[in-house]
């Protein structure tokens, strides 16, 4: 199905006020409409695609969607019924002698939901004027059916969630308050273990009301982890620096080294290197609904004092023409 951008068809802007919506319609309704086009099957289709656009750019919420998810997801919330519903194209066009009722007010009853003109409307001199006899053929009968449309679903939210490292992977539970349609809302939600950056956590019915009466959007909240001064996070893998001195590096030592819940003993074998990276398996992030966890990686850097002591320098200076 080929996008329609109602903009276009009016021949308006996308900032244009409702005056001049409502002018751009008149003016392509007189011109296309069927009346005076008289077995003219292109100015019908053009006298319902504008109608159409008309229907959804006067109204300040169909219009608010329909900019905010495009053609394709606009009808996807909006079926034919919806977009007619409550519109009045008599008080636009009977100015005119085209008629002064509003014909949308009839056109959804009756068995299977067909949709025809209410008499005396602007449609009526149509009828007889022997072009086509109902608004059917105009609109499309089978084209412009609804099967028991289901109301639009309300407005979807989302929100970003600001997690530290330890509630991302430990999970916790949050308090959250939103303003949705200028009301404020508040929602306390339980984070999953494991839960992972940029993931969403839906809440059903707790977005914005459904303005025709169905079931309220969605509240969605996109997990942000914020920086953590002794964490670094790569994947599922996290790493921590620990500082030794030069003869702990030579001569191996034990190190307190901290994870997500408490504090492990390392040992760092004899001859390590700087920027050695030491393993630490199962201690890293764990993985959301599952027992699967991430590891943990100690990053050695070997401190050089910048400044030595006299018996400092006289033992160094022993131990150099031994190689070190």
């Amino acid at each position: 199905m080929t996008a329609k951008d109602y903009y276009h068809i009016l021949g308006i802007k996308k900032t244009a006020p409702g005056n001049d919506i409502k002018k751009a319609y008149r003016k392509l309704a007189l011109k296309y409409h069927p009346d005076r086009n008289k077995n003219n099957k292109a100015s019908e289709e053009k006298f319902k695609e504008i109608s159409e656009a008309y229907a959804v750019l006067s109204d300040k919420n169909k219009r608010a969607q329909y900019d905010q998810f495009g053609d394709a997801g606009f009808h996807q919330r909006f079926s034919q019924e919806d977009i007619f519903r409550g519109v009045n194209l008599g008080d636009i066009l009977k100015d005119f002698g085209l008629g002064s009722n509003d014909i949308f007010s009839n056109l959804f009853g009756g068995r299977g939901r067909s949709y025809q003109a209410s008499p005396g409307g602007p449609f009526s001199n149509f009828r007889q004027s022997g072009c086509n006899n109902n608004f059917d053929t105009i609109f499309g009968r089978d084209g412009f059916k609804s099967s028991q449309a289901s109301p639009v679903k309300g407005n979807d939210v989302i929100l970003p969630l600001r997690l530290t490292l330890r509630e991302a992977a430990l999970g916790a539970e949050k308090k959250v308050s939103y303003l949705s349609e200028g009301q404020k809302k508040g929602v306390t939600v339980k984070i999953p273990p494991g839960i992972s950056r940029g993931k969403k956590l839906r809440l059903p019915g707790k977005g914005s009301a459904s303005p025709l009466g169905g079931t309220p959007g969605d509240l969605f909240l996109k997990i942000e982890i914020l920086s953590d001064p002794v964490f670094q996070q790569e994947g599922d893998d996290l790493y921590v620096e620990k500082q030794i001195r030069f003869s702990e590096a030579v001569l191996g030592t034990s190190i307190e080294v901290p994870t997500l819940k408490e504090n492990k003993t390392v040992k760092v074998p004899p001859g390590t290197q700087s920027n050695t990276k030491i393993r630490i398996k199962g201690y890293g992030m764990p993985k959301m609904n599952s027992s699967e966890k991430g590891d943990l990686y100690v990053k050695i850097s070997i401190v050089v004092p910048k400044v030595l002591t006299k018996i400092q320098r006289e033992h160094i200076e022993k131990l150099s023409p031994h190689g070190l």
